[in-house]
Order: C-alpha cells, then structure tokens, then sequence
C-alpha cells in the first residue's frame, strides 16, 4: 500500500468559513482521505489555520487584541467547526507555530545560499494618513485587468490575476480609507523565480498531465504569461521574522515573510508539529523527503490557490536543492457561490459553516457538498437544491430503506438476522450490480472525481430499493416467509455494506448503520468485490437493532424559514 500525504489549502484566520470554501479544500481532501484509509493506505492528513498576513492584523485591531491572541481564539474557534463536519485530520496546526518559523528561516537562508533571493531596493506605497508603508494586503483599489473595485494589492479576487500595489486604479488605504499615498523607497528580498522559470515549467510539464484540467490549465496560464521575480517580505509586525543572522539590516527593520511564503511551508511545519508530539514514533521528514519515494502527495484547493501551489511553492522548493517533497496531484474547484452571487457577511447572504451546523447534522451538508461539488464550473447553492438532495437521496433512497428493511424485519422476524432459504436468481443479479457499481464507484474516487463518486454512491443506495420493490417482502411473507427472510437478510447485508462505503461521505451515518448489527470486531475496511456479491456479511442469528431516523425530511417550512435567515433572493 502506498503513503498518501493530503494537505487542504489552509484556511485564513480571519473568521469563520462559508461552505465554498469548505467544498473547494477541507471536506474533499477529507473524504479522499478517508476513502484512502478504508482501503489501507498509510495516510497522513494535514491542515493549518494561516495566521500571517495583513487580515490578521487588522482584525486584531478591530477587536482590540494583540494579534497572537487574536490568533489563538479564531484557531480554536475555527477548529471547533471542523470537528463539528468531522474533518478527520491527522493533525491541524498553526502557520505561526515555531515550527513554521524555523523551516521558512531554514528554507529563505537555502534560497539565498543558492543565489534565488536577493535584496532590493524598490519603491513602495507610504500611506501618509497611517504613517507607515502598505504591504500589498492593504491596499485596495480596481482591478485594472476586470475592473473589481475591492482587489486587494497581491491579488484580484474576482479574476484572481496576481497584481502588485501599484496595478491598482484609485487605490486605497485598508487601514483608515486614505487616498494620501505616495511611493517611497524601502528594501525587500526578492525571490527570483525567473531565474527558476525554466525548472519550474519543466517541473509542471512532467506532472500537470495527472492533474484535473481546472489546475493544469490555471498553471500553463501562469507559466505562459512568465516568471516574475516577486517580493518575498513584507512590512508587518506579525510573521515569520527575516533571520537577523543572514538579513541583519532588514531584521533590524523588522520586515517579516510574505504570507504566501510561509503559509504553504507551513504544510511541511504542521508535519513537523505532528511529528513532535510523538518524536520517537513518528519521522516528519519522512513524508517530505523525495528520497521516500513511496509517498504520493496530494493538495487540495479553490481556483484562487492555484498560481501558488502550482508555481511560486514548487519554485520554492526547487530554489533550495534540497530533495523537499513536491506534489504530484493538485485538486482545484470552482466557485461555490450562493443563489448565484458571493456568500457575504456583512450582506446576511449564505451559509457559513457554524450556522450550518447549528440548524442540520454534518452529514446533509457533507453530502450535498460532494455531490454537488464545483468541480467542472462554478455552481450556486439554493435552499431547493438542497432540500430536494436531502429529501430524495438521503432521506427516502438511504434512510428509508435502512429503516423499513430493519422495522419490518424485527416485527415479523425479531431481533435477529432472519435466516430463510438460500440465496437465489434475483440475488446473484443484485450481487453482481452490487460489485460493478462499487467498482465504478472506486474508479471515480481514485480518480479524485467526486460528483461522478457521489453519483455512483446513490445508485448503489437505489439499487438496494429496485431489489426491495422487485421482491416486495411485505407481500412475500404471506405465501412464502423463507423468501421474505432472506429479501430481508439480503436487505440488512446491503445495510452493512452502505454503512462501510458511503462512510466517506457521511461518516455519522455511516456509524450508526454499522452499530445496527451486533458484529464481532466489525471495522469500517473496504468491502471486497467478492463480498459485494455474496452479500453474506451479516449471518443469519446476528443480532441487530432500529436505530433512530437517519436522515428527517426538510419541510415546506423549514425551507422557507431557511431562506428568510440566510436570504434567498436571486443574485442581482
């Protein structure tokens, strides 16, 4: 078996996430991961809430806080989220974590030593009204390139084209909202990734083929329009601090990394975090030395990541010469946007992830999410989607079955696995739909191919319902209680095997399904194809249990009262 190593893109700290950016990183990278571990690969699942930058300081501000401690709170408060849509992480750390701090110094330190950073001089936005110069995060202006009036000066969100303070038009303090900038002179360490250009494009062509198009095709772009050498420090009080030992002058000043310099180092660091919590078990270099050639790593991410996971990191990385891990496959998404506009807070438009919980359990959420994912082009959440995903595929495809086959068979049979005849013509045809569509289903997630996954989920759910209306138990214990037995032993076996593959998906689900049936040492292990067409998991004699509805049907009602909380309204 393989070693899989699976980062997410980290989340910002700033704030709770809305479900785009929970589709579009966390929940995916979780759900490979542990369709992964059910099939017994070695793997390791890392993330880290991003806590340098320029949002982090102004949040600090707003609320009156140092910014670490503002930090510490929003980490916390976010992980409780997470655990919350059961995110399975192996570990969650943190990008300003003292392990981050002395692998990004280690790895700048490498870069120079190798002569792909260097000190310039340049000219740089001074806000008079502030009395200090701007990183490129605060400052906001239009978008010269679509014309977005609140792109910020490292990046348009909109287009997500890669900009520089000075692209701006009518440019902006983020501090106070002055327009009184001027340019003056200041030094920062540049990472020349021109010079790394070459390495870097080669680097992508012998990989970008593995990856789904939205990535590869993001990363050519990039590559097309070239390499630019791009400031890598930043005049912030909160960072991975320049080492004084190799910048003396520019420590001196206190210029600290640029965030999308760290924060991807920071996958490595929140390894190393991982690792020494169990020093003498577990080995983090290991998982990020190519000389381990059994590890295959795969990131996850929105669209808006992908210029820096697919470029400026491998850059990076390559820059040192050191034998550092690189990835081989990168996961995009699209936009996941709401009612066909942005999720906002300020506006009461969408469903952030705290709110999600608070009204539905995980489970409706992680599955709507997968199987509606932005994987092709964008796509927009609406309560009827949802309601309709949740009332049909859950609720009366899974639940229902799960619930009519056991209640059935306890009032008629017991607690206990009916025995009846022995398997025949109607069972083998299931047996072998049963074993193509998990094939098909494994063949999707291996492919990373989660709507296509999802998709293939339901019809294994619906082919357990086309058995139990073709065999109709309620009718068949009357002339023949044999045959009604074994429908319904057939049924609770189906039940077994739902409980182990959809666990990916809908983990709490999946759980109570398992608990249902009185097994000895069961685990979630991958079902076999030859045990999908048995169907024989489950014997006779084994005790089971009804246990409480899976999945409850969102009302009329609830719909309406979803949309007037969250807002409903078609996007002007």
């Amino acid at each position: 078996m393989a070693r899989h190593l699976i980062t997410s893109a980290l989340p910002y700290i700033n704030g709770i996430k809305h479900l785009g950016n929970m589709v579009g990183s966390m929940l995916p990278a979780d759900v490979y991961s542990r369709y992964l571990r059910q099939r017994g690969h070695d793997v390791l699942y890392i993330c880290a809430t991003d806590e340098h930058g320029t949002p982090a300081e102004l949040a600090a501000k707003e609320q009156g806080i140092p910014v670490d401690e503002f930090c510490a709170q929003a980490h916390d408060a976010q992980k409780a989220v997470y655990d919350g849509f059961n995110l399975a992480f192996d570990y969650f750390g943190r990008s300003s974590s003292p392990q981050n701090r002395g692998i990004t110094q280690e790895i700048a330190r490498e870069l120079k030593a190798n002569g792909f950073i260097e000190e310039r001089a340049i000219r740089q936005v001074y806000s008079n009204a502030d009395g200090r110069f701007l990183p490129d995060r605060y400052i906001i202006g239009t978008c010269p390139h679509c014309g977005y009036d609140k792109a910020r000066g490292d990046q348009c969100e909109n287009c997500t084209r890669v900009l520089d303070p000075t692209d701006l038009i009518d440019p902006r303090s983020a501090i106070s909202g002055s327009s009184d900038l001027e340019v003056r002179e200041t030094k920062h360490l540049f990472l020349l990734q021109s010079a790394l250009a070459g390495e870097v494009e080669a680097w992508v062509d012998e990989r970008a083929d593995n990856w789904p198009i939205l990535a590869s095709s993001i990363a050519r772009k990039w590559l097309t329009e070239g390499l630019h050498d791009r400031a890598i420090t930043r005049d912030l009080d909160w960072g991975v601090p320049v080492p004084a030992d190799t910048w003396p002058d520019l420590a001196a000043e206190g210029k600290v990394f640029y965030v999308w310099f760290d924060a991807p180092i920071e996958y490595i660091g929140a390894t190393k975090e991982w690792a020494d919590q169990d020093p003498d078990n577990r080995d983090w270099r290991s998982w990020w030395w190519e000389s381990d050639a059994d590890v295959h790593y795969t990131q996850f991410m929105g669209k808006d990541n992908v210029p820096f996971h697919s470029v400026m990191f491998p850059a990076t990385l390559l820059g040192t010469r050191a034998p550092w891990k690189k990835v081989d496959v990168i996961k995009a998404f699209n936009w996941l946007n709401y009612y066909g506009g942005k999720f906002s807070t300020s506006q009461k438009r969408g469903v952030f992830t705290h709110d999600a919980l608070d009204i539905l359990p995980a489970d409706y959420w992680r599955y709507f999410m997968m199987a509606n994912a932005p994987e092709s082009d964008d796509s927009s959440f609406t309560w009827e989607h949802f309601t309709a995903t949740v009332n049909k595929d859950l609720a009366d495809t899974l639940g229902n079955f799960v619930n009519r086959v056991l209640s059935f068979s306890r009032k008629r049979f017991g607690d206990e696995v009916p025995a009846g005849a022995e398997p025949g013509e109607a069972e083998a045809r299931l047996g072998e739909e049963i074993a193509r569509l998990l094939a098909e289903y494994e063949e999707h997630m291996e492919a990373i191919q989660f709507r296509k996954a999802a998709a293939a989920l339901r019809a294994l759910w619906s082919a357990g319902n086309s058995y139990l209306e073709e065999k109709a138990p309620w009718l068949e214990i009357k002339t023949n209680p044999e045959g009604a037995a074994l429908t319904l032993r057939t049924a609770m076996n189906l039940i077994r095997l739902y409980a182990v593959v959809s666990e990916p998906f809908i983990p709490t689900s999946s759980a109570a399904m398992r608990a249902a049936f009185d097994l000895k040492d069961d685990t979630a292990t991958w079902v076999t194809a030859d045990e999908a067409r048995a169907l024989t998991s489950v014997p006779a004699g084994t005790p089971f249990t009804v246990p409480p509805v899976l999945f409850a049907k969102i009302t009329d009602e609830d719909l309406e009262a979803y949309k007037e909380r969250f807002g409903g309204e078609a996007a002007e």
